[in-house]
């Protein structure tokens, strides 16, 4: 395989953690201040390593970006390190990540071959980041792309966490296969951290493993409460809505200055803008046969647009924004040719929409308008490691219509913050579920308040945080939690 270059450092800010005190209930924030003021004695002298493959696209970067700059601002030295890769060896690692999901993706191989060439790639990441370690320093490898770090980190004397961020409820040949691809790799760490407890992998040891779900950050560029005439001028300012009014299309950046949305989306065939008087439904995620966006976009077009005057937006990163998924170009392709064998009237409700990638704070900033332009927010994915743009929507007071797989079915409660589909291939099934909610704003109303705070009190960036200190804490030795399911585990049902 080609020559890769080397570990890219990402910078991460500071945030403090007090600034949940207006968010957290009196339980919650003790319990947060609480592990907060043990980080000192226990992470003093110690840095926590975190490695992925991407700063940007995808739920994990995005996590570690808000993560990292709390743990920062609660006195911990902790950092971030991407690992380089080459066009092949994101194929096998997206070849990885379907079959952990049970999809055969590509339908290559995970052989001897594969091995060797994912190797040729990790080898030399593994080598740089072990001069960077020091005894007693903490590594957090996440997924599989930087996977085979962990042997080489724990052999350096770090204590060694892999977090796996993606799985199946019930497992078929190709997650197993993906599994014995993986499982000589991580077997050496220290802990072995799931979203799901149906995700923990067969071969390793049950008393590792710990459950920590995902969570949001409530302040950050994609999730910070917006003004109408923010989410209006947002829109406008990225050419998605008619109006063409700009007056302040700003947000919050994370460093507390003012961001400004100047670069524009792409509306894909043709797409025309966003309407300012019909109700709409959105998906937002990456163009990846696992989130369905065809699924999303023909159900719409043969189950609802007949017997509503609503519009779909399907919505995803600019495909050239996302080195570790190379499968992107391909997807929207697929999506964009569906949309074009539509009858003109249908076509022109159906809005495909590419976000620009630059700078990843304004691009979240679109997704917060666009999510909360919307009437409904659907996730109508094949697989789901957990799906944080549910998280994100029900944050927003959006009802949302998921998939009963995976995280998702963690969140909704259906019949209370949004509706679950029991079978993500019934387009009948998804078409009827956006129309009951159509036909009842109020009933959806109440849904989103729900789901609002569901997502407070199970969901914040607080939660996660605490979970990791006390499972860290407890790795070193100097924590007081004796167990990592028990109490940190937060009741999910």
């Amino acid at each position: 395989m080609d020559a890769t270059p080397g570990l890219t450092h990402v910078p991460i800010g500071v945030l403090s953690p007090e600034r949940f005190s207006g968010v957290l209930d009196p339980l919650q924030e003790e319990r947060f201040r609480a592990a907060v003021e043990r980080v000192g004695k226990a992470f003093e002298g110690r840095i926590v390593w975190n490695v992925n493959s991407t700063a940007q696209g995808g739920g994990v970067a995005e996590m570690l970006r808000s993560l990292l700059a709390y743990a920062r601002g609660a006195g911990v030295d902790a950092r971030w390190v991407v690992i380089p890769g080459t066009p092949d060896f994101f194929a096998i690692t997206k070849r990885i990540h379907n079959h952990l999901h049970g999809f055969p993706g590509d339908g290559g191989p995970l052989g001897a071959a594969e091995r060797e060439a994912y190797r040729g790639v990790t080898e030399p990441s593994a080598r740089e980041l072990t001069e960077l370690l020091r005894p007693g320093d903490v590594v957090i490898v996440h997924d599989p792309q930087p996977a085979a770090l962990c042997r080489t980190a724990k052999e350096a004397g770090a204590v060694v966490i892999w977090r796996c961020h993606v799985g199946l409820d019930r497992p078929n040949d190709l997650a197993r296969g993906a599994w014995d691809f993986l499982r000589p790799h991580v077997l050496p760490a220290d802990a072995y951290v799931f979203s799901r407890r149906a995700y923990a992998w067969e071969g390793l040891d049950g008393g590792r493993v710990t459950v920590v779900p995902p969570s949001i950050d409530a302040f950050s560029s994609k999730n910070q409460q917006l003004s109408e005439e923010q989410v209006s001028s947002i829109l406008a300012a990225a050419g998605l809505s008619p109006n063409g009014e700009t007056a302040s299309p700003t947000f919050a950046r994370e460093d507390g200055s003012t961001g400004t949305v100047v670069r524009p989306a792409t509306l894909h065939g043709d797409s025309g803008t966003l309407p300012n008087d019909a109700p709409l439904v959105v998906q937002v995620s990456r163009w990846d046969r696992l989130k369905d966006p065809l699924g999303v976009l023909l159900g719409f077009a043969t189950h609802v647009a007949p017997r509503s005057d609503a519009h779909l937006a399907v919505v995803g990163p600019s495909v050239e924004g996302v080195a570790d998924d190379p499968e992107g170009a391909d997807v929207l392709r697929e999506t964009e040719a569906a949309l074009e064998g539509l009858p003109a009237g249908v076509r022109a409700r159906i809005h495909l929409v590419s976000l620009p990638m630059e700078d990843g704070e304004e691009n979240a900033a679109i997704v917060n308008a666009i999510q909360r332009r919307a009437d409904i927010v659907v996730q109508k994915s094949l697989a789901e490691g957990f799906g944080l743009t549910v998280t994100e929507a029900m944050w927003k007071g959006r009802p949302v219509i998921g998939t009963r797989i995976g995280g998702i079915q963690d969140q909704i409660v259906p019949g209370l913050t949004g509706l679950l589909l029991d079978d993500p291939l019934d387009l009948r099934a998804y078409g009827e579920a956006v129309l009951t909610l159509l036909a009842d704003p109020a009933r959806a109303r109440e849904m989103g308040r729900e789901g609002q705070r569901r997502i407070r009190d199970q969901f914040l960036g607080p939660r996660h945080l605490t979970q990791y200190l006390e499972l860290i804490s407890a790795l070193m030795g100097s924590g007081e939690e004796g167990t990592r399911d028990s109490p940190a585990e937060p009741a999910i049902g």
